[in-house]
């Protein structure tokens, strides 16, 4: 994806000393909840860490599951989980507009309504 298709808010703008002073997170537990990846902040070609707006949005909600007395472990789980919560919610939302937009076949609904 370059950098012109690429939502705003998924761009890395920020610096790892900025995004921790708009997270409230230290530099190395960014680099830690990276490291067990919790997240993934795009690179600048010299390999320069850059955060973007989303992933500032994600670093709340990882530090509202760790306030919880979640640990690194279960709240990679929980990021695994809605995300393919997600997924599976896209999918549902596809195939209903599929089904939807395909044409009645009034024969299989009446076989449908006899047997119901």
């Amino acid at each position: 994806m370059t950098q012109e298709s690429t939502p705003r808010s998924r761009l890395g703008v920020y610096g790892i000393s900025v995004a921790s002073e708009l997270s409230g997170i230290d530099p190395q537990t960014l680099r830690l909840y990276e490291q067990r990846g919790l997240l993934a902040p795009a690179r600048t070609e010299g390999g320069t860490r850059r955060y973007s707006d989303d992933d500032l949005m994600a670093l709340r909600h990882i530090a509202e599951l760790v306030a919880g007395g979640i640990n690194l472990a279960g709240i990679a789980r929980i990021l695994q989980l809605e995300a393919e919560k997600l997924r599976l919610e896209i999918e549902n939302a596809d195939l209903r507009a599929e089904r939807e937009a395909r044409p009645v076949d009034n024969e299989r609904v009446n076989e449908w309504s006899r047997r119901s």
